[in-house]
């Protein structure tokens, strides 16, 4: 990926990180914060510091959107009725759903070779 992709994908996923949040959280039970960071990674290959993330969940949780409790010895996470209806108010959002396909997890695409009959 070029330099100014991965600066235009972080500013992206920095400005809208609490979406991306709610948005892995409705599709997975619980996620620790590094979970999240390692997620993000993988996604959109950029790295946020464990401050961004866990700065993020707290406002979250604070919000009424996220709830965290202590398993082992790290807090996971879990979406809310109110942070599940939030993320369902945008994902119905023609806008909503518009914006958050810009910053979904890039497809892979297969080059596929074919013969040429002559």
């Amino acid at each position: 990926m070029n330099a100014i992709l991965k600066t235009f994908r972080l500013k992206l996923v920095k400005q809208f990180l609490e979406l991306v949040i709610l948005k892995y959280l409705i599709k997975q039970k619980k996620v620790s914060g590094y979970d999240l960071l390692k997620q993000i990674n993988e996604d959109y290959g950029i790295l946020l510091s464990p401050g961004t993330i866990y700065s993020k969940l707290y406002t979250l949780e604070r919000k009424g959107f996220i709830r965290g409790e202590w398993a082992e010895k790290r807090r996971e996470y879990t979406i809310t009725q109110k942070g599940r209806l939030a993320i369902n108010d945008i994902l119905n959002d023609s806008a909503g759903k518009k914006f958050l396909k810009l910053i979904e997890k890039p497809k892979k695409v297969h080059a596929e070779t074919t013969a040429v009959q002559e």
